[in-house]
């Protein structure tokens, strides 16, 4: 026998049980703190009996013996102590130490659900949710229905309900933040684990808590401040979420006359989402700082949007695009010309191919190659936008490298162009020693050809310098004289691309969130008194709700309830 079980041995354990008796996390806490301080006791145990708490209270030497009939709606009490007086003590205090804290709360009127708490506080728009998982949907969705945006602190949400609960809210024109949204700012004021930054002319949009603090905080830092920041939840930019919260934030920080740059923060998002989320940032009208935490587009600027390596970076851009002219912008919203088509790339350069599939993953979808490129379908695998490395070795084996030998790309650019369906064509010519010596001469009259078509665009990068011996200059001046549009970088091409085809990408049609709801904000608290707390310390008008699990924590009882309505 160790020490510390030959300790614990030594000690006296009691234990109790309140059926059903729900308290939030930061009550339990206070309570075990107060239990844990009175004389005789070693150590204490609050906690709602799910297994995961019951396997911390058996860590700490606090779980009782025998088979207990607990379950996760139950309130189990355990205290640990010199000897069993002590330990009775101790649990005889439970009642009077949740008195004492239920009575140095700061609100005088709790009701007793969240309908009542709408009846009595109709002017609250906003609705703070962090109950246990379990329950946290249905009292979102009863937010939602009642057309109140949500912050929804709550884990252990379903994706599934996570879906559902933005649909509804898309359709209703509010925001649910969340689940598992740490932390936000509106009007001033902070939500959940929030800092307290000046206002100023940055929105955030933000699928990272900790993310968007460390951004907030950094331009607080450097003199600025923030309009507005807006949690999505971690798991907004997921396919499956579609990133629905995000365009309703983007669309509102477009809409606010007091936001001139945005912030985008996310981990790494879903890449069809991606696009889908970029094509929205662009339409703003604003310049929006991207920063995509893991994975990032290999590229500094396309148009009004502006790509940050990092959280520090993306809040010193944001100030200096504040404090300059905007970043270009004309300070009314893009809008869509329609989509042009599909873009297909017919590269003969494998790193060019490369770094424009990586790039235009974030901005087109879907996408394919031949690459392997994460995130991005194998060639072959279904239709849309299509980036081929044509000298790839599938595409060598009895013919030369398409820089020596245009003919494969020939016959290829012919038959995209046909096709109704494609609208960009994109190109490279790589000049120098060992290439095609004039292959501008045989892609001119091949590009004339294609560019019959209405409405075809075609790009071609350009790679070379002016002692190279095909004549950099002349080279460019056919193409051009073709109709072709030449570049010389590939972040000129992704430019072109984006300008071209990225608004093809349409965002489901939502009702507007009203802009009057992000000030003079007031707010209905159900869960956690401690966030209740925090928002009155900010003299933000706030009720908070006395909650409890449905029908006392029984599933059966809550299954009866729920079907009649």
């Amino acid at each position: 026998m160790t020490g510390r079980e030959n300790r614990f041995r030594m000690s006296h354990l009691k234990h109790e049980i309140r059926r059903g008796a729900y308290a939030d996390s930061i009550v339990l806490m206070q309570l075990q703190s107060a239990l844990a301080k009175l004389d005789g006791v070693e150590d204490a145990g609050v906690v709602m009996a799910t297994p995961a708490n019951r396997e911390l209270l058996a860590a700490n030497g606090l779980e009782p013996r025998g088979d207990l009939a607990v379950g996760p709606d139950d309130l189990l009490i355990v205290v640990r102590a010199e000897s069993a007086s002590a330990a009775e003590a101790a649990l005889a205090e439970v009642d009077r130490l949740m008195k004492r804290d239920a009575e140095s709360g700061t609100s005088t009127y709790r009701p007793k659900s969240l309908r009542s708490a709408l009846v009595s506080h109709p002017d609250a728009r906003w609705v703070l949710v962090s109950v246990p998982g379990r329950y946290a949907a249905g009292v979102a969705r009863e937010a939602v229905a009642a057309r109140r945006h949500v912050f929804l602190y709550s884990d252990n949400v379903s994706i599934d309900d996570e879906v559902e609960l933005k649909r509804r809210a898309v359709g209703e024109g509010v925001l649910v933040m969340g689940p598992d949204c740490g932390t936000a700012t509106i009007g001033g004021v902070g939500l959940g684990f929030a800092n307290r930054v000046r206002r100023g002319p940055i929105g955030i949009v933000a699928a990272s808590g900790t993310g968007l603090q460390a951004v907030a905080s950094r331009i607080d830092a450097l003199g600025s401040g923030v309009s507005h920041a807006l949690g999505t939840g971690g798991r907004d930019l997921s396919g499956a979420v579609g990133g629905a919260t995000a365009l309703q934030a983007l669309d509102l920080l477009a809409r606010d006359p007091e936001t001139r740059v945005v912030v985008l923060v996310s981990k790494p998002p879903a890449p069809e989402v991606a696009a889908k989320v970029l094509a929205a940032a662009r339409a703003t009208g604003k310049p929006v700082v991207v920063a995509l935490s893991g994975t990032m587009p290999p590229l500094d600027r396309v148009g009004y949007l502006h790509f940050a390596s990092s959280l520090r970076r993306a809040a010193d851009l944001a100030v200096e695009l504040a404090d300059g002219d905007g970043g270009g912008t004309s300070g009314t919203r893009a809008t869509s010309a329609g989509g042009p088509g599909f873009v297909r790339g017919l590269f003969s350069g494998g790193t060019l191919a490369l770094e424009t599939t990586q790039a235009l993953r974030f901005f087109l979808a879907p996408l394919a190659s031949n690459l392997g490129v994460e995130g991005v379908a194998a060639h072959g695998e279904g239709s849309g936008h299509l980036i081929l490395d044509l000298g790839a070795d599938e595409f060598t084996v009895g013919r030369p490298h398409p820089m020596i030998d245009s003919d494969l790309r020939l016959r290829r650019l012919a038959q995209e162009a046909s096709n109704p369906d494609v609208g960009v064509i994109l190109l490279d010519l790589v000049l120098g020693d060992g290439s095609h010596s004039d292959p501008a001469a045989e892609l001119e009259p091949a590009i004339r050809a294609a560019l019959g078509k209405s409405g075809l665009t075609i790009g071609v990068l350009v790679v070379g310098t002016d002692s190279d011996p095909q004549d950099l200059s002349g080279q460019i001046e056919r193409l051009e004289a073709a109709g072709a549009k030449v570049v010389r970088t590939t972040d000129e091409l992704i430019a072109l691309v984006v300008s071209t085809a990225g608004d093809a990408l349409s965002t489901a049609e939502a009702r507007p969130v009203p802009l009057e709801d992000l000030e003079a904000i007031s707010c209905i608290n159900v869960g956690l008194e401690h966030f209740h707390d925090s928002l009155a310390g900010q003299d933000l008008p706030v009720v908070h709700v006395d909650w409890r699990p449905p029908a006392g924590g029984k599933a059966k009882l809550q299954a009866i309830l729920a079907r009649m309505g």
